[in-house]
């Protein structure tokens, strides 16, 4: 008979079974060990020591926000060696970056269907900083649908995580209960903590490791939010590129941009929210206001140079 340990009643549960307990112990403990052997510390110019996860042979994935555009970026590997790592490419709207490094093989952390998170799971956040990896026990908080960043990014799913969160374990490795990789933890808004979907650092890397960069759509538009009668709002043009999709398809200053394939448009935001890669090449359907009369006119989304 298993020797038991009194503790507060949770969910009409009075007693927990030690040996349940150390098994839980064991565990979290093989899962901290098989993730921090994935897990590097980022070192940028600013000092500030963040994480990474090693994604591949000579590739590690990391928080883009995190990084200055100019950084001599060092990282610390598992095995304690420090070596430098240049940007292979950049994502802002979904907060990846992919650096090359020596980092030698690497045997990858199996991804976990993005499908399969619920809230109430628990994960373990990982981390590597001065004194070497360390780690986070949490829950997911929710787990929601696909959405968009701020910064226009798409992700296959928002996944919000109610632990508490180390400035160091920034763009470190958050793992599911079988040890797969669920995403990337990141900060968010209000002390918010995010996991980038694994999903969605395999999409962006891949396509950073081939092309260095995310493909944006491109209007050729400056814009303002205004309002309009009856409460509705739009987005006036402000500024024009004259060799611009905008400009070729007939826009001119002063039009008010109020719908896009036929649906409303209400501020700057949900407007560039919508020129994500898949949009480039594609026509779409402005709805504008000129002069007080609706017009509709067809504009094909071009690529965004490269900043």
């Amino acid at each position: 008979m298993a020797e038991r340990v009194e503790s507060t009643d949770i969910g009409g549960m009075s007693e927990l079974p030690l040996d349940s307990l150390a098994a839980l112990s064991r565990g979290l403990a093989a899962l901290t060990e098989a993730g921090a052997a994935r897990t590097v510390a980022v070192h940028g110019r600013d000092g500030r020591p963040r994480s990474g996860i090693l994604w591949a042979e000579d590739l590690v994935v990391t928080a883009e926000e995190a990084l200055e555009r100019d950084d001599a970026i060092v990282l610390v590997l598992p095995d304690g060696r420090k070596v430098g790592a240049e940007l292979a490419g950049r994502d802002p709207g979904t907060d990846i970056a992919l650096l090359r490094a020596p980092t030698g093989p690497v045997d990858p952390l199996p991804l976990a269907p993005v499908e399969e998170a619920a809230a109430g799971h628990l994960v373990l956040a990982l981390g590597r900083g001065e004194q070497g990896a360390f780690n986070a026990l949490g829950t997911v908080a929710l787990a929601g649908p696909a959405w968009r960043s701020m910064r226009g990014g798409r992700l296959e799913r928002r996944i919000e995580l109610g632990l508490r969160f180390a400035p160091e374990a920034e763009g470190g490795p958050v793992l599911d209960h079988a040890g797969r990789l669920l995403g990337m933890a990141v900060p968010g808004a209000r002390k918010q903590v995010l996991a980038i979907p694994a999903v969605t650092l395999s999409r962006v890397a891949e396509l950073l490791r081939t092309k260095g960069r995310i493909a944006r759509g491109y209007l050729g538009l400056a814009m303002q939010p205004v309002g309009l009668p009856k409460g509705q709002r739009g987005v006036i043009v402000v500024g024009l590129d004259p060799d611009g999709p905008g400009a070729k398809a007939g826009v001119i200053l002063g039009d008010i941009v109020t719908g896009w394939n036929g649906a409303p448009v209400g501020s700057v935001r949900e407007l560039l929210s919508r020129l994500d890669p898949e949009m480039v090449g594609r026509q779409v359907a402005l709805d504008l206001l000129r002069g007080g009369g609706p017009l509709r006119l067809t504009v094909t989304i071009a690529e965004r140079a490269a900043a």
